[in-house]
């Protein structure tokens, strides 16, 4: 061990050691690493859905898994000792690296352009030297507009038999990566607001059923603050699929007893109240005996009505003495090879309803009615449209409050700026030199640039071209 390092004190170790590159490279490769692990993996699920998961790679083996990692933390990670500490330790790392390094990039961009020495114009790394036609208080002008073509203010020195054109811009870029090493302070600081001050639930809630509750992926219940009803909901199907193309649901939201929002939303297109936003994540079967068969019947003379009623009540097709009663309901029907029919699914894919119709008090006919297939809607006696079964679905929600989403979508703004700066601009820093020789100026152009070398040598050669043009001088 050299002797700088025996002779440091233990402050100046914690603080070379969280300054270091090589951790930062560390940290950061471990907070990736297991967040992919977070990321393919359900955080907060139940433990049988995870575990089914994970049988797709284990096979057997998905029980031990799922328990070592639930055990290490996994099932939970971003709320984990563990990743909070790797967050502290990238944030610590972060801003001592930047207070390390920051006084010696400060300095320069707080101190303006100043006029090279003659002898510093030699050891540039970008210069060019050329004669112009005419004497160097004549020649200053030109000097001055071409740099301002090229986006440079310059500012003049009169030299003993000779002047001096200099000028700068960009200086703030080079603040450009600390910039966005606070863009980064940011989003870290609301992913961290969200981890311990918000939450991620769901909730299966079926149509005409109100919550004032959301639930963790192991059961424990998270109160809103309100209440949640869901009035309806609606899946479409692809033709002659069970895809679905798309589900909707109507909520309400009741707040100290009064409804005060109502919103359909569906995948794309959320609920938010209160900072809690509710997402559109699945949907489900449920009948109750509550669940309400939905027709519109219209008789063969035209007369028309909306009837609502549950399984086993019986209803007329206007102007008629035929009666239909519900006899039978299948949330997926379907037929095999033989004709026989059945039920394939335990969800609404293909819901149908069986109707027995009476006249006089004596069966007259039965028919399958089936709310996908308008051409099973006609009977001898009318027709007879299935429009649903109410209260025998429900929506699955996705409940999610992030109080620091705010500050990671600043974050983010802030990121942009600073990339753009880091990347995209440069301090450029031109010096021009005017020397009397006989009836013509030497000038003597010097130029440095911290970044994009090859775009500012460009610069600098259509500058020296545009003034050989201009002035009809000869590149020395």
């Amino acid at each position: 061990m050299s002797s700088d390092k025996k002779n440091q004190s233990m402050v100046d170790r914690i603080w070379n050691f969280f300054a270091s590159i090589s951790l930062a490279v560390i940290v950061f490769t471990a907070i990736s690493a297991t967040s992919i692990v977070g990321t393919i993996l359900e955080q907060q699920a139940e433990p049988e859905r995870s575990i089914k998961f994970l049988s797709k790679m284990f096979g057997a083996a998905a029980p031990g898994v799922y328990k070592a990692l639930d055990a290490m933390g996994f099932t939970d990670m971003y709320h984990s000792w563990w990743f909070l500490a790797l967050l502290f330790i990238f944030t610590a790392n972060l801003v001592i690296c930047s207070l390390d390094r920051l006084p010696k990039i400060w300095k320069l961009v707080k101190e303006p352009i100043a006029p090279l020495k003659p002898e510093q114009f030699a050891v540039m790394p970008v210069k060019r030297e050329l004669l112009l036609q005419g004497k160097a208080g004549e020649v200053k002008g030109a000097i001055i507009s071409g740099l301002k073509k090229i986006g440079f203010n310059a500012e003049v020195r009169e030299e003993e038999g000779a002047f001096q054109v200099y000028a700068e811009k960009g200086r703030q870029s080079r603040l450009g990566v600390y910039v966005t090493h606070f863009s980064i302070l940011l989003i870290l600081s609301g992913a961290v607001i969200g981890m311990l001050f918000g939450f991620n639930g769901s909730l299966n809630l079926p149509e005409g059923v109100t919550s004032s509750v959301a639930y963790t992926g192991n059961g424990g219940s998270i109160p809103l603050g309100f209440d949640i009803r869901c009035d309806d909901f609606e899946a479409s199907f692809y033709e002659n699929s069970d895809s679905p193309k798309a589900y909707k649901s109507l909520l309400t939201v009741i707040d100290n007893g009064k409804e005060v929002m109502q919103k359909q939303i569906d995948v794309n297109n959320p609920l938010k109240y209160k900072g809690i936003t509710f997402y559109q994540a699945s949907y489900g079967y449920s009948p109750s005996k509550d669940s309400v068969f939905r027709f519109t019947v219209t008789s063969n003379t035209g007369a028309r009505e909306d009837v609502q009623l549950k399984f086993g009540e019986t209803f007329a097709i206007p102007g008629s003495n035929v009666t239909a009663r519900i006899a039978g309901f299948s949330p997926a029907l379907g037929q095999d090879e033989s004709g026989k029919l059945y039920t394939y699914a335990e969800m609404m894919n293909n819901p149908a309803v069986f109707l027995e119709f009476s006249e006089g008090g004596k069966l007259k006919y039965n028919q399958w009615v089936l709310k996908r297939y308008p051409q099973t809607w006609r009977a001898p006696d009318g027709t007879v449209e299935f429009k649903k079964l109410w209260g025998a679905q429900f929506t699955g929600l996705q409940v999610r409050r992030d109080p620091g989403v705010w500050l990671v979508y600043l974050g983010s703004l802030v990121m942009a700026i600073g990339l753009f700066a880091a990347f995209f601009m440069s301090h450029a820093r031109i010096w021009v030199r005017l020397i009397d020789e006989k009836k013509a100026t030497k000038v003597i152009v010097a130029g440095s640039t911290n970044k994009n070398k090859i775009p500012f040598e460009q610069k600098i050669d259509g500058f020296v071209k545009n003034l050989q043009s201009a002035s009809g001088g000869q590149q020395g």
